[in-house]
């Protein structure tokens, strides 16, 4: 394998949808001695009928990638992608129906809440239980001890059962072991997001020194300034099919642009005005960077629009930005069967990374209301080189500042 410390080929994960075994010994017997016999699953029937299952589902299909020696890889994709349960693969906790995986080294990893941890046992108990199970001895493990519990930050309660602790401690102390105890590959999932932003500053921090130390780090997030952050390239999973692998950069911009985005026209407002079009020429949309707005509305008869505004919404409900769009003479004459065709211009567009709805406020002879949820359009960071914090805590504006060390 060379400087390959993971390979992946071929890989397919399948499950079949619906109730399969029953739940008690007895039953699962009753099953198997029916099939041994050739008769029907009598656990798949109901009052003499055949159960109505699901189907079959492939969490994965095909999947093939390589990690290398001190790689840093993102992997992105929607809810249901198939990333959770290739890291389930990729940490042995569940096996591949087709395909194989190969990994030299010791892997240490970060999926669920609490997933390696023995409720009944303290916080520090659980540390030497990690270690022992990446093959560490106790004098390895007594060395790294308080630095983890350090990290952690949860040293006040290093020595009570861990069933007592919040999701955010158990995170907090599952990153330092999995991080601390020097696994040669780093898995992390989405479950990051528990912690407090601070707590995700320093996991990213530490993830960029793992790698630095020719470590290798696979790391699973929504948050796309982490991953442009930390990873370098990054792999995109749809439906558990692998779609690319590319600089992360270029990937981000490719998925951004295949999500579903809401686009409610052509839209009636009232019997005469129909909007035709609204939408930012570029979606996604880069945050801080030039956007052009186009709006079309179409008038059935002649019609006088006294009041016009452009109306910006967060994922939220929380109104952004109202942008009036009135010329001077404050009125915009249509003509009957003609459309009025705006272009508006955002000298920057300074609002945080995430998905905003474009809506509109009309007034004319015939209407007068807000027209709200007409259009989607997402906003993503691109010039980030550092662990930002999450898009969800910074509020909504993105303001253009520097920062001056003076002595």
């Amino acid at each position: 394998m060379s400087d390959v410390v993971v390979r992946v080929e071929n890989l397919s994960k399948h499950y079949r949808l619906g109730q399969i075994g029953g739940g008690t010994l007895r039953e699962d017997l009753h099953s198997w001695w029916a099939s041994v016999r050739g008769q029907d699953d009598p656990l798949q029937k109901v009052d003499g009928q055949p159960r109505v299952t699901s189907g079959e589902h492939w969490a994965l299909k095909d999947v093939s990638f390589d990690v290398r020696q001190g790689e840093v890889l993102g992997i992105i994709g929607r809810n249901g992608a198939g990333k959770s349960t290739l890291l389930k693969i990729l940490s042995r906790t569940t096996a591949p129906t087709r395909g194989s995986v190969r990994i030299k080294g010791r892997v240490g990893s970060l999926l669920e809440v609490g997933t390696g941890f023995h409720p009944e046992l303290s916080g520090r108990e659980n540390i030497y239980l990690n270690g022992v199970i990446l093959g560490m001895r106790k004098s390895e493990i007594d060395r790294k001890i308080d630095e983890i519990i350090d990290f952690s930050g949860v040293e006040k309660f290093i020595d009570t059962p861990v069933k007592r602790y919040s999701s955010g401690m158990y995170v907090r102390l599952a990153f330092a072991v999995a991080a601390h105890l020097e696994p040669e590959i780093l898995i992390v999932d989405e479950v990051l997001a528990v912690g407090d932003i601070e707590f995700q500053k320093k996991c990213l921090g530490k993830m960029q020194d793992v790698s630095k130390q020719g470590r290798s780090v696979i790391f699973v997030s929504h948050n796309m300034a982490a991953i442009l952050a930390l990873c370098p390239q990054s792999i995109y999973l749809n439906a558990g099919r692998l779609i690319n692998r590319a600089p992360s950069r270029e990937l981000i911009a490719t998925f951004i642009k295949s999500l579903a985005t809401k686009n409610n026209l052509p839209k009636k407002c009232g019997s005469n005005l129909t909007i035709q079009a609204l939408s930012l020429a570029t979606n996604p949309t880069i945050c801080n960077s030039n956007a052009n707005i186009v709006l079309s509305i179409r008038a059935a008869e002649s019609d006088t629009i006294s009041d016009v505004a452009l109306l910006i919404y967060s994922d939220k409900g929380d109104r952004v930005a109202v942008l009036d769009l009135k010329q001077e003479g404050g009125r915009f004459d249509i003509n009957a069967d003609s459309v009025l065709n705006l272009h508006v211009a955002i000298a920057k567009l300074n609002i945080v990374e995430g998905t905003y709805t474009l809506g509109l406020y009309i007034s004319s002879r015939y209407f007068d209301a807000d027209e709200l949820d007409i259009a989607e359009f997402s906003v993503i960071s691109m010039e980030r080189t550092y662990a930002t914090y999450a898009s969800a805590v910074r509020g909504i504006v993105e303001l253009d500042y520097s920062v001056k060390l003076e002595n």
